[in-house]
């Protein structure tokens, strides 16, 4: 017991740091409008701090290798901190872009790190509940961090949710600093090595649908506020309801997929997930005009996309199960050149098209992770029968 409520700690800091990543899509406009760009300018922050996080993140950790967990956790809050002084301090698009890339990064370790630090903190075979916890923390800046931002954006400035943020952040590398114990990090592999595993066509072939799915939930996720309140006329606080409502149907889908892998097999979840999340995309586009079927279809699919990823996690750990920390660190960066991916399309057709376009390139997207999902599947059966 004695530390439990070291795990519970770093989930709450987990809480407050995804609150700092995804918060931005819940209040897109408002920012737009503060700094005096379109939206689809705006959307480009989230692009910015997708690539910082992707890139970054691994270069910074064979950079501090020699560091121990506490000390990387405590540069991860430092660099985090730094990146909302900037973000409050420093006037203007530009910087605001800067901001986010160090957001970005310092995102990127302090996530990769807490997840080894809390199962070093676990007892024997309790890992994984301490690993989950970090990742309800994290997903649950998706509940309720999205749609409190949206509030607070909607009666102050949107500003404020920073100086809250960066409030906490300090709070959490005082705990940190008093309570973790020093822990050695582990023996970082090199880029090389992850990226000769991407050789394997069975590897490159799951990765790629990870990118996919995720770029075409970027398209959507990053322009949702704006999409609610122009495609179907939704303003005020039926924004920020909705947005709570998503968030409960991602962590009920992080749920489904597990119980369905377990039930029907992984290859039948995933297939599920990326098939509904095709059709319910391609409905909302088709159901513009009805703002209740709309918001239905859009839980629909946030139920299926959150469905996709622990399922996909679990399917990559049994294509190489030697290898299950540099398939996991390559997921996460395939996942977050999705997201900039995603980002920077949907702001190029935000800003040259209607806004109804982000639901049928999602639709696109999606069906291409499909395609790849079946030639895999195909190819995977092929080579089993020409090994029998």
């Amino acid at each position: 017991m004695n530390n439990t409520w070291k795990i519970y700690m770093l989930t709450l800091i987990s809480f407050l740091v995804g609150t700092s990543q995804f918060v931005i899509s819940g209040i897109l406009d408002k920012v737009a409008s503060s700094v005096g760009v379109s939206v689809s300018a705006a959307g480009q922050l989230i692009t910015v701090f997708a690539l910082a996080n992707a890139i970054g993140t691994p270069v910074f950790m064979m950079a501090t290798a020699k560091l121990d967990r506490r000390k990387q956790l405590l540069l991860a809050l430092a660099i985090i901190f730094l990146g909302i002084v900037s973000t409050l301090a420093l006037p203007g698009f530009g910087f605001l872009m800067v901001s986010r890339i160090i957001l970005g990064v310092g995102t990127g370790i302090f996530v990769v790190t807490s997840y080894s630090t809390a199962a070093n903190l676990a007892l024997p075979g309790r890992q994984a509940g301490a690993m989950s916890n970090i990742a309800l923390g994290f997903s649950a800046s998706l509940v309720l961090g999205v749609p409190i931002g949206r509030v607070i954006a909607s009666a102050y400035d949107w500003r404020v949710i920073f100086w809250g943020i960066g409030i906490f952040t300090v709070l959490g590398f005082i705990a940190i600093s008093k309570s973790i114990p020093s822990m050695e990090s582990e023996v970082p592999v090199p880029l090389g090595e992850q990226l000769a595993l991407l050789k394997n066509s069975k590897v490159a072939f799951t990765l790629g649908v990870s990118l996919f799915v995720f770029i075409g939930y970027s398209v959507v996720n990053t322009y949702i506020t704006p999409f609610l309140t122009s495609a179907i006329s939704i303003s005020g606080r039926g924004v920020s309801v909705i947005l709570f409502a998503l968030g409960i149907a991602s962590l009920f889908g992080s749920k489904l997929g597990g119980f369905l892998s377990d039930r029907i097999g992984t290859t039948r979840t995933l297939i599920g997930s990326i098939v509904v999340q095709t059709l319910s995309l391609a409905m909302v586009s088709a159901f513009s005009g009805f703002a209740v079927v709309v918001i239905m279809l859009l839980m629909i699919w946030s139920v299926a996309v959150w469905m996709f990823g622990p399922t996909q996690n679990f399917n990559l750990l049994s294509i190489a199960p030697e290898a299950s920390g540099i398939m996991l660190s390559l997921n996460s960066t395939f996942v977050q050149l999705g997201f900039a991916a995603g980002a920077g399309i949907g702001g190029i057709a935000v800003g040259g098209s209607s806004i109804l376009a982000i639901c049928w390139i999602g639709t696109a997207a999606v069906a291409v992770a499909l395609f790849i999902t079946v030639a895999s599947i195909g190819l995977t059966r092929s080579l089993s029968s020409e090994r029998g």
